[in-house]
């Protein structure tokens, strides 16, 4: 009998180790294959009521003019498919969330005249209006931007920009006066001519400076370039065409210059295709951990020890992969906790006929995919998803979800009937029994444009209460969608700024809590696909009219509470109680 289970384990360990290896090969080749010829369809998504939530696309009320490009000249460089990210923070001080967009520039082949493309930066006025300072702030990089993030590196009190290029990166040092000096030969953070990804501020090892994460995509030149086509159309080669390279991690000196410490930290010992990427302290114990999403291959998260090295537990924890043990085409990640249960949670976009992935947070320090069981990614399902962010749009209490999608390959109508370059984006709202329902067809008008989409940021542009979302679309305008949802519940927004920790409080968990309800969220520098926003953080309350606590834990132990905080309002707090 012994001899006959003994054989049986052998069998049964050799057919799972062939199931692994056809599901790593599947996961290799899918990128060149038609859609319709890679999976079965969803299952059913299961309808609930819609909720009342209300966004309206106002981009010609605006003012702003900006137009994406993507460089490209009919070469289908890999690089064009992947551009790029924004960010939305508040550059002047003035109280008012700013707007600033990435662009591509010509690439080789790309026929040029006039002025070149360039970053632009838009100065919020108020009443919806914003104004072009791009010449005045000194901030038009006319590099192939990709990702950015925005971090107080110097402790000054002026938000700081970092753009990951295709090309050198450039570090930008706020003056204070409304304009931007180029210091990145002097910081030392040019990171190479790599093709950049996400980009990412955090305090690695509680000093109370800010280090920098530079992520990066894949080894591509123009020499190396891979022509590709499908069923004899042009389209983009994959990753998987192309080396993965290790990503950069800086570590902040504090007189304004940083050290590569890639090697010493731990982060240089994976090469491999990241993306998007958000820090977070997963694990509750005080100290920033970090997510990458890698495309076509497994994700990492690199726990810190908490003196800024840094190990890839991805596999043990369970974010490496997704509930079949498949390598997702990752492409940007955020952060929060959509149940309410004090743990961080991560959601994943994808590619098309992959579920986005969300990944709950167990509090044992391990995640499990749950994304079929909250009904968060099969609408998902037929689109190319980029940027994303968890955010209470309607202040109900619960956050919901907003996805960026649109597809890479511009012509992928002439080979798939099934698939479409231009989509609308996606709004998941959050039932608050752990469970999300499709409300994009009956969100506003600003739910219903079509365009191919990339990086997302969500800020209260307006400061009535409500988020609002800016999309940077690819090859268009922008999106820029108000958030008028007919709502009465309360919330809270919290802005912290720490004296002894790092300025701008990354890194920092609050917790705020009114009568028998908890949330929990943290300041981050990066995030989405590779952009950056809501460095103030948004608590939607429900029918709470009066927040009983709020405590603020800081990078390095120090702990600050405020008591019966009044609702509807932004509060600043600062740093007054010592780390450790």
């Amino acid at each position: 009998m012994s001899r006959i289970r003994g054989n049986r384990t052998v069998v049964w360990l050799t057919v799972g180790a062939a199931c692994i290896g056809l599901a790593l090969w599947a996961t290799a080749c899918w990128w060149r294959l038609e859609p319709t010829d890679r999976a079965p369809e969803p299952p059913e998504i299961s309808v609930v009521p819609p909720g009342p939530i209300v966004l309206r696309d106002v981009l010609n009320e605006t003012g702003i003019t900006f137009r994406h490009t993507d460089g490209s000249g009919g070469h289908y460089y890999i690089v064009e498919s992947v551009c790029c990210g924004m960010a939305t923070f508040d550059y002047d001080g003035d109280g008012l969330i700013d707007i600033y967009f990435l662009n591509g520039a010509p690439l080789r082949g790309t026929p040029t005249g006039g002025p070149p493309p360039r970053n632009a930066l838009y100065r919020n006025l108020g009443d919806w209006q914003f104004v072009d300072v791009t010449d005045q702030a000194g901030v038009g990089d006319t590099g192939f931007g990709l990702g950015v993030t925005v971090g107080d590196y110097d402790n000054d009190g002026y938000p700081d920009l970092y753009l990951n290029n295709f090309g050198p990166n450039v570090l930008y040092h706020n003056n204070g006066d409304g304009t931007f000096t180029v210091v990145t030969r002097e910081a030392g953070v040019a990171a190479g001519d790599q093709v950049g990804a996400g980009a990412c501020f955090l305090d690695a090892d509680g000093n109370g400076t800010l280090d920098l994460y530079a992520a990066n995509y894949v080894d591509f030149t123009y020499e190396n370039h891979v022509p590709s086509s499908i069923h004899g159309v042009p389209a983009y080669a994959g990753p998987v065409d192309y080396r993965g390279v290790p990503d950069v991690f800086y570590g902040n000196n504090g007189d304004g210059t940083f050290t590569d410490l890639s090697q010493a930290s731990g982060i240089a010992s994976v090469a491999t295709t990241s993306m998007g990427m958000i820090c977070a302290d997963y694990d509750d114990d005080g100290d920033t951990d970090i997510f990458i999403c890698n495309d076509v291959n497994r994700n990492l998260l690199f726990q810190n020890d908490g003196r800024g090295h840094f190990c890839d537990v991805a596999l043990t924890v369970g974010t490496a992969y997704n509930f079949q043990g498949v390598a997702n085409a990752s492409m940007g990640v955020d952060c929060g906790d959509y149940q309410n249960d004090g743990r961080l949670d991560f959601f994943m976009t994808d590619y098309q006929l992959e579920f986005a992935v969300l990944y709950e947070n167990t509090g044992n320090g391990l995640f499990q995919d749950v994304t079929r069981i909250a009904e968060a990614g099969q609408i998902l399902y037929a689109h190319v998803n980029w940027g994303t962010g968890f955010c209470d749009f309607d202040n109900d209490g619960h956050r919901d979800l907003f996805v960026a999608n649109g597809h890479l390959q511009d012509r992928v109508e002439q080979y798939s009937d099934t698939a479409s370059y231009r989509a609308k984006n996606t709004l998941l709202r959050n039932t608050g029994q752990g469970r999300f329902v499709d409300v994009t067809d009956s969100s506003g008008d600003g739910m219903q444009i079509k365009l191919s989409s990339r990086g997302v940021a969500l800020d209260d542009l307006d400061n009535d209460g409500r988020v609002d979302v800016v999309v940077l679309n690819t090859r268009c305008e922008p999106s820029v969608l108000r958030n008028e949802s007919p709502t009465d519940d309360h919330w809270l927004q919290i802005h912290v700024r720490g004296t002894t920790t790092n300025r701008d409080g990354v890194g920092a968990r609050v917790t705020v809590v009114a009568g028998d309800c908890t949330w929990v969220d943290e300041v981050h520098s990066g995030r989405g696909y590779q952009s950056h926003f809501g460095s103030r953080l948004h608590f939607g309350l429900g029918r709470h009219d009066r927040v009983d606590r709020v405590e603020v834990r800081w990078i390095g132990g120090g702990c600050d509470v405020r008591e019966h905080v009044a609702t509807n309002q932004l509060i600043t707090i600062i740093e007054t109680c010592p780390t450790r």
